[in-house]
């Protein structure tokens, strides 16, 4: 068990350490590590016919460094808290703007779709970072799995397409940029937001939180406003 759990562990780093190493030579947005060093395990799952349950035995670990790992964003946060407190409007109108947006454009597009209740209210906090999405989606009466599915399709398609739409709209301000990516891909939007600098950093951490938080109260508002 024990060398499963490690071998598991090592091969998993091992991809994403070669797939950042190919992302940093060619820089391309689709290439980021995230995206292809989870196709690249789920590839190996299949070829091998690897049951999910046996890969987390390993992944388990992994998974649980996850808490740690958004407990560091509180560093480049301190450090910024001056530049925090100068764009506390700035973070607050845009996070819960493109939260409402993320939300609303979700709900309708299913609902236009003729989607059946369960998928609108499972989509519905796509927007949000998965942790806060499942508990949302299951307060509602939305199904945790899919949710977890949309959340990851926001994620990547905001990291991958966020820096065209930052490109097309000449956006350069690294507090735009972090509110952005933070607010439409959260944690992977965290993690892309990197590339533009600490602010950045700063900023996309603080639009996920205010987006988790605002959500939690939004999300059950506008399923009551549906009902009535």
């Amino acid at each position: 068990m024990i060398i499963t759990a490690t071998g598991i562990v090592l091969l998993t780093v091992a991809i994403y350490i070669v797939m950042s190493l190919i992302y940093r030579r060619f820089h391309h947005p689709v290439l980021l590590p995230a995206l292809t060093a989870t196709a690249a395990v789920v590839a190996l799952l299949l070829v091998f016919e690897i049951p999910y349950e046996t890969y987390m035995i390993g992944g388990q670990w992994i998974n649980r460094l996850l808490g740690p790992a958004v407990v560091s964003l509180a560093y480049p946060l301190y450090k910024q808290r001056h530049v925090l407190r100068q764009n506390l409007l700035a973070i607050l109108g845009g996070s819960i703007a493109g939260l409402l947006i993320g939300m609303c454009s979700g709900m309708l597009l299913t609902t236009w779709l003729g989607f059946s209740r369960l998928y609108v209210l499972s989509v519905l906090p796509k927007s949000i970072t998965t942790p806060v999405a499942i508990q949302i989606s299951g307060s509602l009466g939305g199904d945790s799995s899919l949710t977890s599915v949309f959340v990851m399709i926001a994620g990547f398609t905001g990291a991958i397409g966020g820096p065209y739409i930052l490109k097309l709209f000449r956006i350069q301000s690294e507090a735009g940029i972090g509110i952005g990516l933070g607010t439409a891909s959260h944690a992977l939007g965290t993690a892309k937001s990197l590339e533009y600098g600490e602010q950045s950093v700063s900023m996309s951490s603080v639009a996920m939180t205010v987006c988790a938080i605002a959500g939690s109260v939004i999300g059950p508002l506008i399923v009551w406003l549906m009902v009535h």
